[in-house]
């Protein structure tokens, strides 16, 4: 193997006084994808800061081709070298594909700084080539979609000659049928030379392009895995200290009275789509990238309008599409984006706790408090959420505990059908598993689950029944008995149709 190009030696970082980073040793050689995993807070996110000089190190080194290095900024670590690509993408959304590209270089100014555009979109248009990619390089970057606003983060960090890409969860937003994509431009790169670190929460993809794995918990390196089939569960017990038993719980239950019933929905590329979710039932919803699975959940919030299509919760219509009207009937939505749509992050606990529910705190106009805290605290314990109190702020809880507040938030107004958008997004493996139990809790304790995810794992661990999309309509449904990945992959991609037609 060659010689790393970028070391870190017992690298220690504190925050208020608590330990963070307890002196780790890492490393990525050129032309290696190095995964980087560990629970949330196990430093993964505070290590790559540090390293491209977002935050300074209390103890320890860097070295980068050799040398000790220390970056006061991230465009120092970018121009010697070393790029990053954060989760939620750092784009302009009203600016030009190449203008994203080049946003800052000067090269394409003159010195009396007028920019020479038909060169900055020719030299866009090489560099997208050379990553496969065919975009239109004068178009908005708010049109193009989630993998092609990711080509552009990429296409960014290779026009500033990345030695070093570090990619932090590349694939949270994307679904199954454009990771492949993401995976042949990694590979790409690979070639190049270029060294890759790749922190992701997502075994599977893990251990189809990591080549090693370093593995943190507790702000500490526990080692390092080299990848090969049939490793991911060793890697799995080194992250969270212990075996995961019964990682996907399914409880064989019988279902209740149908709790919602929707009928021939159409509009926002819908077509017909016909669905019905029983008490005690989790019906899993997958599809891929443009479906229509998000849309759909969103109708039946009444985030989004139905052009056609009726909505009964137990037997009564609603009709109205308003949010409001669908809370008031006993309906939950745990949004995709649980820091943009599902929790206020600069408030505490206790507060996105009863956001949703707090007129039912007032008496003669006065809140309890005494009653909310009781009530929070109630949540807190039984969803193990870990905080240092219910006054603590969600931004400084982990994503596997932020879900959690998200979660208790609808689960404080007592619903009867709860919609869970890509629950587990960005969460780790550990808090994965406890999101997967509560789930079938809630659903032994009678609540009607509908589940929409892009992970077949999950869709097939969690589900009682799988009902597929493609293209607006529903391609398929299926009672989870002996079903294959490759029957929902099928009948997701239109290959297949299955269990019944709403055409």
């Amino acid at each position: 193997m060659a010689e790393p190009i970028l070391q870190t030696c017992g690298i220690i970082k504190g925050f208020f006084g608590v330990q963070v980073l307890k002196g780790i040793d890492f490393e990525v050689c050129p032309g290696e994808t190095m995964g980087l995993v560990g629970e949330n807070g196990a430093g993964k996110s505070t290590l790559m800061k540090i390293i491209t000089g977002l935050y300074t190190n209390d103890g320890g080194t860097i070295l980068y081709e050799g040398k000790q290095v220390e970056f006061s900024d991230p465009s120092k670590a970018r121009d010697m070298g070393i790029s990053i690509i954060h989760q939620e993408f750092n784009l302009f959304s009203q600016l030009s594909v190449a203008e994203n590209i080049f946003l800052d270089r000067k090269k394409y100014r003159n010195r009396c700084g007028v920019i020479n555009w038909k060169k900055m979109y020719r030299d866009a248009e090489s560099v997208l080539k050379e990553l496969g990619a065919d975009l239109d390089v004068h178009m908005p970057v708010k049109l193009l979609s989630v993998r092609e606003q990711q080509l552009v983060e990429i296409a960014k960090a290779v026009s500033s000659n990345a030695k070093v890409l570090i990619m932090d969860e590349p694939s949270a937003a994307l679904p199954d049928n454009e990771v492949q994509k993401m995976f042949d431009v990694v590979n790409m790169l690979k070639k190049r030379g270029t060294a890759i670190v790749y922190i992701s929460h997502r075994m599977k993809e893990i251990e189809q392009i990591c080549d090693r794995v370093s593995v943190l918990r507790d702000g500490r390196n526990v080692g390092v895995v080299e990848m090969a089939e049939g490793k991911v569960d060793e890697v799995i017990s080194m992250m969270i200290g212990r075996e995961i038993k019964d990682y996907y719980p399914h409880t064989s239950r019988d279902f209740g009275e149908v709790v919602l019933r929707a009928e021939r929905f159409s509009g926002d590329g819908l077509k017909n789509v016909s669905l019905n979710v029983r008490s005690k039932e989790v019906v899993g919803l997958y599809g891929l990238a443009g479906s229509g699975s998000t849309e759909f959940a969103e109708m039946l919030m009444g985030i989004r309008k139905r052009n056609e299509g009726a909505v009964f919760y137990k037997e009564k219509e609603i009709r109205k599409d308003s949010i409001r009207a669908a809370m008031d009937v006993g309906i939950g939505y745990v949004p995709p984006d649980r820091r943009q749509e599902g929790v206020v992050v600069m408030m505490d606990i206790a507060k996105n706790t009863v956001m949703a529910n707090l007129t039912s705190y007032e008496k003669n106009a006065i809140l309890q408090n005494r009653r909310i805290y009781e009530t929070v605290q109630k949540h807190i314990d039984n969803l193990r959420i870990k905080c240092v109190g219910q006054d603590q702020e969600v931004q400084r809880l982990s994503g596997g505990n932020q879900q959690k507040v998200v979660l208790a938030k609808w689960l404080d107004r007592s619903p009867g059908l709860l919609i869970l958008n890509e629950p587990t997004r960005g969460v780790d493996v550990g808090a994965k598993s406890e999101i997967y139990k509560m789930i079938d809790k809630l659903a032994n304790e009678g609540l009607a689950i509908l589940m929409i995810s892009s992970e077949v794992p999950e869709i097939l661990g969690v589900s009682d029944r799988v009902v597929v999309m493609c293209r607006g309509k529903i391609s398929g449904e299926y009672e989870n008995k002996d079903l294959g990945q490759d029957i929902l992959l099928k009948a997701a991609s239109g290959g297949i149709s299955g269990g019944r037609d709403d055409a």
